[in-house]
């Protein structure tokens, strides 16, 4: 499963595909209903290929999360996030038996399998390892490394003002 190019925009419902990037951003399309929207820098982004889940020993890629769920449903759909929250942490236990239960929070297991679930709908989940492309990663440093730039000036311009 590749989620290189997979994003969760904050105050944005659901995942999007970035496509390309522009001098003050880039675009993304929305895998609920396939609008195209321009994010700009100042946004909060993370790319799903960045985020980590603790476990008891070291940090586990959601990618890797991910491809344990896949392997556990066939790549069929998960269980849904709505359902009971005892329900959802036994589940995550079946597939992440040694997650950190004091870092890991209900909300984050919710949140991991809604995405896990809209990519499935996609065809987007595998059972295969992730490959990591250097095309995609070239993009997510520039990506991350304008917003890295563009929060030092906000933060230096406020320092100033104060």
């Amino acid at each position: 499963m590749n989620l290189e190019k997979i994003l969760a925009i904050s105050g944005k419902p659901g995942l999007y595909v970035l496509k390309i990037q522009t001098r003050t951003g880039f675009v993304a399309e929305s895998l609920i209903d396939g609008k195209k929207i321009t994010v700009g820098l100042r946004s909060n982004v993370s790319l799903l290929s960045e985020i980590s889940m603790y476990t008891n020993t070291e940090e586990k890629p959601l990618a890797e999360v991910m491809r344990n769920i896949a392997i556990k449903e066939n790549e069929g759909p998960a269980i849904s996030h709505k359902e009971d929250n005892d329900k959802l942490v036994a589940y995550f236990k079946t597939v992440v038996p040694d997650y950190d239960e004091d870092r890991v929070y209900v909300s984050d297991i919710k949140k991991v399998l809604h995405w896990y679930n809209m990519l499935q709908a996609k065809g987007m989940v595998t059972k295969e390892a992730p490959k990591a492309a250097d095309a995609t990663e070239a993009t997510t440093d520039a990506i991350t490394e304008e917003q890295t730039v563009v929060a030092t000036k906000a933060t230096k311009a406020k320092t100033k003002k104060e």
